[in-house]
């Protein structure tokens, strides 16, 4: 159930992942609050918030070249390196009393370049740190640090914010976190045996993106999806967002209801990477695509008249098919994807996903005032439902399980990994 625990080096690696992980989500509330104690308003907070998403888009593809030229693991310290200092600088900035709102930006920048370039490293360096039979529990176990740390790490920054009190609480979580990075750091370093891309012909960064674009649109099940997933987020997740609050506000009980529903949903993402562990089924992606199913249920039923019990019932639902389907697509994804382009083509798949979203968010208040807040989350249940139907009825996507993986075999060096013992053979039970 565990086989990937059983490798040290993927413990070691998930033990730096976990840390940075629960510092990670102990930030959030901990900036939010630092800045508005600086006296610069709900317009400086979105301020500094546009100053860390906008360079994480603008450095995705960047980032994905990075990871095919230089591996997954040289990347991912320069990244945890920025972010490190980042937030340090951040939390003495908060402590010192000269957290300007310029200054603010300016490290939310460098928090959000280290961002952007570590998404396409993650998904570059897995192959090469554990071998196919595992990755389906590695990256289920992955899943579950980023839902675990979702659920605790919010908590843990409360309490650690409320035990030293004033400038000093916000501080102390940032501090924190830029040690949950050193730790990363410290991971990562130890981990310089893991095989990395051969030296080749030199290129263009151009040609390199080039390259991975063209092996990204010659996987007709791959952009189908991402581009799926991109209205998805503009006009069901980022509605979600931002009118689920205004429904728990107006009949749910307010700020703590909508706490729950947002718990609720981070202990199903757990339940859903944890009912993939010993599994390997024989549809994953099939399954990947029926679990987006999954997020019909929260919209709708924010849309419907039913109490809150109802609502976490369904955050719940949402958040197993969420974890399911994440964890089969990225399992897919580093089987059927040449380790040498993955990191570009994860960082278009990132970017064509997410790359309608921050619209969304935009002008979901405007679209929810104008055509009711319950019809706008309705008409996103049924558009989410219409569109998994749809995915289902391609045969680009139904039939992809049963093709053998389009591959290159990938070189001795990646083949001879890290792990000692052979990889896991035996028939696991299917499902998700």
């Amino acid at each position: 159930m565990f086989s990937a625990l059983a490798d040290k080096d993927f413990r070691w690696f998930f033990t730096g992942y976990l840390t940075s992980k629960l510092g990670s989500a102990m930030a959030p509330v901990a900036i939010a609050f630092a800045v508005l104690h600086t006296g610069v308003g709900a317009g400086g907070l979105g301020w500094v918030m546009a100053a860390r998403i906008v360079p994480v888009v603008l450095l995705l593809l960047l980032g994905g070249v990075f990871a095919d030229r230089l591996g997954g693991r040289r990347v991912m310290i320069a990244s945890d390196l920025l972010r490190c200092g980042a937030q340090a600088a951040f939390g003495a900035l908060v402590l010192s009393g000269h957290a300007t709102l310029t200054a603010m930006i300016a490290v939310s920048v460098l928090s959000g370049v280290g961002e952007g370039i570590f998404s396409p490293s993650l998904q570059a360096l897995i192959p090469r740190l554990i071998p196919d039979g595992r990755r389906s529990d590695a990256n289920a176990l992955l899943s579950v640090a980023v839902s675990g740390a979702g659920v605790a790490g919010p908590a843990l920054g409360g309490l650690i914010a409320a035990v030293f009190g004033g400038a000093a609480g916000p501080a102390s979580v940032l501090f924190v976190d830029s040690a949950s990075y050193a730790v990363s750091i410290g991971v990562l370093l130890r981990l310089s045996h893991v095989p990395q891309p051969e030296a080749g012909e030199r290129s263009t960064i151009i040609r390199d993106l080039r390259e991975g674009w063209d092996e990204f649109r010659s996987r007709t099940w791959l952009w189908l999806t991402t581009l799926q997933f991109g209205f998805f987020n503009a006009l069901v997740w980022a509605p979600y967002l931002v009118l689920g609050p205004v429904v728990a506000e107006h009949r749910l009980g307010g700020a703590g209801a909508w706490g729950l529903v947002l718990a609720a949903n981070s202990a199903g993402s757990i339940v859903g990477g944890l009912a993939l562990l010993g599994r390997r089924p024989r549809r994953p992606f099939l399954i990947s695509v029926i679990a987006a199913f999954g997020y019909v249920f929260t919209p709708a039923l924010l849309a419907s008249s039913l109490p809150l019990p109802f609502v976490c019932a369904a955050a719940a639902v949402t958040g197993v098919g969420g974890a399911v389907g994440s964890a089969l697509d990225t399992t897919v994804m580093q089987q059927r994807v040449p380790v040498e382009v993955l990191g570009r083509i994860t960082a278009y798949q990132t970017l064509g996903a997410f790359a309608l979203g921050p619209l969304g968010l935009v002008v979901a208040g405007p679209l929810g005032a104008a055509f009711g807040v319950a019809a706008f989350l309705a008409f996103g249940a049924v558009f989410q439902f219409a569109t998994v139907v749809l995915m289902l009825a391609l045969p680009a996507v139904r039939r992809l399980d049963l093709e053998d993986p389009d591959l290159s075999e990938p070189s001795a060096t990646v083949i001879e990994t890290v792990i000692e013992q052979p990889p896991v053979t035996s028939p696991t039970p299917s499902g998700g």
